[in-house]
């Protein structure tokens, strides 16, 4: 027997021609299997991620990796951003009551070329009708396909609206707050601290509307002194039997309203702060991480007098008020001038 044949015999069989090419086919096939599974998970991690991917690309230092999830990049479908595609965008709602100063902060904070409020979108009822017309809402809003006199040519960083409290967002609460966690929303509270007042403004303003003291047209707000001092001579009578009932009923809608929405990224402002304290409006430009820079208004105030020149009948008011729990809403240290 030739040599080379008996050492063949002692070493490992040779595998046939196509039990070879099986193998190879199922390494092959294992390779194709674990490339689709790689292919497939990034296509779900980019549909489920698609604007943290675009957050990547636009990202700039100066955004923490942990603040992310409140920087946004919009595709508008009605125009295009241009050079502004990398400019961040942070979303806010301010969440306020009528007449405790929200018109008036939201021009100041539209006094800033980096900020855009569009006021209260949810006054038009079929916008609230139900969950899914405030969502479709919020979507196109938050999206920048929201076209209004609010739309600035400066690249826009902070970008939102004025939210009531009597506008659907407290019988809808539960769905608004997932819908603000998961877009990352930032709320601003603004109430008054001295609800006296906001009673004195709310029935001013009702007066107007039918008595239309300025030539004819109704004003909510004003902008010379001498608007305000022909608004301002209207003195309510306030009623008494009901006076304690509303101011309780005001109280707990704004409590009712800090306590659904605290898992939210949030600020409390009272009117009365932006009022006395010139560091409050540092503060919120600071919560929307835009440049600080001085705010400016042309809004004048209307009632700016001690109360018991504000209210007709103020010794009846007074009197009910004085030994309860609201007797501190009676003095007007709270207000500055």
């Amino acid at each position: 027997m030739h040599p080379y044949s008996l050492k063949s015999s002692k070493g490992a069989p040779i595998l046939p021609r196509p039990v070879f090419f099986f193998f190879v086919a199922l390494c092959g096939f294992y390779v194709y299997y674990l490339s689709f599974n790689q292919i497939t998970l990034e296509n779900r991690k980019e549909g489920y991620n698609g604007e943290e991917q675009r957050a990547n690309i636009c990202r700039k230092p100066s955004v923490p990796y942990e603040e992310l999830c409140y920087v946004h990049f919009p595709k508008p479908t009605s125009y295009s951003r241009g050079e502004c595609s990398c400019t961040p965008v942070r979303f806010f709602v301010i969440v306020s009551m009528q007449r405790s100063g929200s018109g008036w902060f939201e021009t100041l904070l539209y006094s800033h070329p980096n900020i855009s409020s569009n006021g209260e979108i949810f006054n038009r009822v079929d916008r609230r009708e139900n969950i899914s017309s405030i969502l479709q809402t919020l979507d196109k809003l938050y999206n920048l396909d929201w076209l209004t006199s609010a739309a600035k040519n400066d690249c826009t960083a902070a970008f939102g609206l004025k939210w009531m409290l009597n506008q659907g967002i407290l019988e809808n609460h539960d769905d608004i707050v997932s819908y603000l966690n998961k877009k990352g929303v930032s709320i601003i509270f603004l109430f008054r601290r001295n609800t006296l007042r906001q009673v004195i403004s709310v029935l001013a303003n009702d007066y107007d509307k039918d008595a239309k003291q300025l030539n004819g047209t109704h004003k909510s707000h004003v902008h010379s002194k001498e608007e305000a001092e022909i608004l301002a001579k209207f003195k309510p009578k306030l009623d008494t039997s009901t006076l304690i009932a509303n101011i309780r009923n005001i109280e707990k809608a704004i409590k009712d309203c800090l306590d659904h929405f605290k898992s939210t990224r949030h600020m409390i402002l009272y009117y009365e702060d932006i009022i006395g304290n010139s560091n409050a409006l540092s503060r919120v430009q600071e919560f929307l991480r835009v440049p600080v820079r001085p705010l400016m208004s042309r809004q004048v105030k209307i009632h700016t007098r001690p109360l018991p020149d504000l209210i007709k009948n103020w010794e009846d008011v007074s009197s009910k008020l004085n030994g309860t729990e609201f007797a501190h809403l009676l003095d007007g240290s709270d207000y500055a001038k």
